[in-house]
């Protein structure tokens, strides 16, 4: 099929949206391979070093066919549930520890994880200090990975803490030493070290953080005499905003060479040095599909400006980032400019029966207007750089279902999941009596 609309027009990569839109309905998914795979390529030439290994964050988005093509290209998984575990291993991704390619991080054990370490033999990292009993109490003896909070760093927004006296996420140093005999005394091995950073305010600071958890992994790493790899975590920023640089990821990768060579050194034996992104393999490569329903105004009075609003079909079921974070999207529409069409700023607004169902917000996740080109109903709403927790962030609420994901790939087109029905809403409700 021929585009419609280039990048230009308010399109997605060349992707004829409305050829889709017709078949699949809006909102939708729509994921493009070939922005993803160089992404992917991107991350491999930066680690493209003995002693480096990338992994995949699946949770910024676990879908099959993204999983399949993360495996193709060699990358390894970082899973944060029970349920990634298996989605992994359906993917195609081996379980057992030599090498670890998969690797459960959580800071609590839920559904079974424990029973899912034992039958997939894979390598668990530690968020919390009582695990280690947890898991040496269910019979589990061999290798794990620690999580250490090093107090410093935070994500792509303040709210998001990531390491630091506010974060939930990592053992404390305080209690480190406590953990590590804790885990000798019980027959637990500790081969991995793991922190993380996150994105920071931008690539500059997360560079310097990175650089930064070098030398807190070198002070320690003598601690572990059976160590054999530590874990820089994600956080490899996205340029979200227009005019944002691209990320140049030299700089990581000589730092992460600097790591591997000087922790090797003063381990003296190999220690292996990985990464683990998720935002940056996945965030550009997809967008959420809308259809405008209406353009409507509201009047200036005592409670303040009056506004445009564009009431688009999909809503924070499909894509809650700006409603949890007041992160930015940025928004065209599909086959209009302003120079062509004429300028509006409005808010872009959701179908739910809740005032927080807009997608237009500012860092306080107040309504901030948008600069967008005159829309009219019919026209097709694009949210740009949503691959990157959207489908996966995605709920049921006011029993609305998942939209379908597609997944683009030189000029043809998949459907990766279908839209969820009412009896697909439904299936799991029941009447049964617990017997006590």
């Amino acid at each position: 099929m021929n585009s419609k609309w280039n990048v230009e027009d308010g399109g997605f990569r060349g992707i004829p949206l409305a050829d889709v839109a017709g078949r699949v309905g809006t909102p939708f998914y729509v994921y493009d391979a070939t922005e993803i795979r160089a992404r992917i390529a991107d991350l491999q030439a930066a680690v493209a070093a003995p002693g480096l290994q990338a992994r995949y964050a699946m949770k910024a988005c676990s879908a099959h066919r993204l999983l399949a093509t993360v495996r193709e290209a060699g990358l390894w998984i970082d899973a944060v549930s029970t349920n990634e575990v298996l989605r992994a291993r359906a993917a195609g991704f081996p379980g057992g520890t030599s090498p670890p390619v998969l690797l459960l991080s959580a800071d609590v054990f839920r559904d079974g994880g424990i029973d899912v370490i034992k039958s997939e033999a894979i390598l668990a990292n530690l968020g919390s200090p009582r695990m280690v009993e947890e898991l040496a109490d269910a019979g589990w003896r061999g290798a794990i990975g620690l999580r250490i909070n090093p107090g410093f760093g935070h994500g792509h927004v303040r709210s998001c803490d990531t390491g630091g006296p506010s974060s939930k996420h990592g053992i404390w140093t305080s209690d480190e030493a406590g953990v590590r005999r804790a885990a000798e005394r019980r027959g637990l091995t500790v081969v991995l070290l793991h922190a993380h950073i996150g994105t920071g305010s931008d690539v500059v600071e997360f560079d310097a953080n990175t650089d930064r958890l070098r030398e807190f992994f070198l002070a320690r790493i003598r601690d572990y005499p059976h160590l054999e790899a530590v874990n820089f975590g994600g956080g490899i920023p996205h340029p979200y905003r227009p005019g944002a640089p691209a990320v140049d990821l030299e700089p990581l990768g000589k730092i992460l060479r600097r790591a591997q060579t000087e922790l090797s050194a003063r381990a003296g034996r190999p220690i292996r040095v990985e990464i683990e992104p998720g935002r940056y393999v996945v965030a550009g490569g997809a967008a959420l599909v809308t259809r405008v329903t209406d353009v409507k105004e509201t009047s200036t009075n005592e409670k303040g400006a009056g506004q445009t609003f564009v009431m688009v079909d999909g809503g924070f079921v499909d894509l809650v980032r700006p409603a949890m974070y007041g992160s930015y999207h940025r928004i065209s529409v599909a086959g209009r400019s302003i120079d062509r069409d004429g300028r509006m700023d409005a808010v872009v607004a959701g179908p739910l029966c809740e005032s927080g169902d807009v997608f237009t917000r500012d860092a306080a996740e107040f309504v901030e207007p948008r600069e967008l080109p005159r829309a009219q109903p019919g026209d097709l709403l694009v949210l740009h750089d949503a691959g990157a927790y959207g489908s996966v962030m995605s709920s049921n609420y006011n029993s609305i279902g998942r939209v379908p994901q597609v997944w683009w790939d030189r000029g043809t087109a998949h459907v990766m999941s279908r839209r969820e029905r009412l009896e697909d809403i439904l299936r799991t409700e029941c009447w049964e009596e617990l017997k006590l």
